[in-house]
């Protein structure tokens, strides 16, 4: 449907404030945007990036669109806020009864031995304050050592600074959160994005132009099967390759609190634990980015959340004003003013 004249405004905004990435996104990450050679390697699939593309629903009604909506595209680390839907999951089946556990008490494969990483809990893994030591798929956790979301693609990182004990220390490391995603596949023994899709994406009629990719090098064995395992975002290429109008559904399913239609998807409660701003960063949940005290978007409402990927992709669900909004390759550092134009419309 075409976009309400009260919309307009912020469709003209994130028209007018496109990503600064470029289209051929494998020589972006050739270039050592997140890292200097070797360590930027890429080891799965890349996809040249489209043009700006999204949609707002309010109170579940479209009223505004912009771009090709279906066209799919990578989202980074969105990612890793798709792995909390499924912790959620795994959290209702009981295959996780306790966040606060040992991840070492259910996944015994030796990422979880050792005096560093034995205490670590599915929770600092939900958190990023896991502190977890190793390398994985070729991949070593001291990569994204000192990383900095503020200064990304400028600061340096990859410091050799002293690790911190489980749950004492936020950090964002895509090789964590990649750690978490292959501990899930252990729970599940069957391929992630087949779970997603039996219980997330056909319950809420997504469509199936998606993929969730791993590394070449991610392939492990899972009940005598070769499976991979995917990856958390696309630092290194893979990841989730989807179209707004997916995501849009996504997003809704958690303005709804997991409930589909009548039909309870993710467990009961389990939205308001991913909202829940962790103790040692109050804009981060369970691999969510929250809005605690207004800080982050001063004209969005407290309860909102974000799914977030590098590029400028964004799903931003404002459940105090009924607000699922998608946007693809849009400046995340105006994000504030999108939010202001469309909450301007919506009251």
């Amino acid at each position: 449907m075409p976009t309400l004249p009260a919309f307009a405004p912020a469709v003209d905004f994130a028209l007018s404030h496109e990503s600064p990435w470029p289209r051929d996104i494998r020589a972006h990450l050739e270039a050592g945007f997140f890292e200097p050679p070797p360590d930027n390697a890429i080891i799965g699939p890349v996809a040249p990036r489209g043009a700006p593309n999204g949609l707002i629903l309010h109170h579940g009604r479209r009223v505004a669109e912009w771009g090709d909506t279906h066209r799919v595209d990578m989202t980074f680390s969105v990612a890793k806020s798709y792995l909390a839907l499924l912790a959620g999951l795994a959290h209702g089946d009981r295959l996780i009864p306790d966040l606060d556990a040992p991840v070492r008490d259910l996944v015994d494969d030796g990422g979880f031995d050792g005096p560093q990483n034995a205490p670590i809990t599915w929770r600092h893994m939900l958190t990023n304050t896991s502190e977890w030591e190793g390398t994985l798929f070729g991949k070593s956790d001291l990569i994204d050592r000192g990383r900095n979301l503020g200064v990304e693609g400028q600061g340096k990182k990859g410091l050799a600074r002293p690790l911190h004990k489980p749950g004492e220390y936020w950090e964002y490391n895509d090789v964590r959160v990649n750690r978490l995603s292959l501990a899930l596949l252990r729970l599940f023994r069957r391929p992630l994005p087949e779970v997603f899709a039996e219980r997330i994406m056909r319950p809420i009629g997504a469509s199936q132009d998606w993929r969730w990719l791993g590394y070449e090098t991610s392939w492990v064995e899972v009940e005598g099967r070769r499976v991979q395992s995917v990856s958390g975002g696309g630092h290194w290429g893979g990841g989730v390759f989807i179209h707004a109008e997916d995501q849009a559904l996504i997003g809704q399913l958690t303005l709804q609190d997991g409930v589909w239609e009548g039909r309870r998807l993710l467990p009961e409660g389990w939205v308001a634990q991913c909202t829940t701003p962790c103790a040692l960063n109050p804009h981060y949940g369970l691999l969510w980015w929250l809005n605690t005290g207004r800080t982050r978007w001063p004209s969005a409402g407290p309860r909102s959340w974000c799914f977030s990927g590098a590029g400028g992709n964004i799903t931003w669900v404002d459940p105090g004003a009924g607000i699922t909004a998608v946007l693809r390759w849009v400046d995340q550092t105006q994000l504030d003013g999108f939010m202001k134009a469309t909450l301007a419309a919506a009251a």
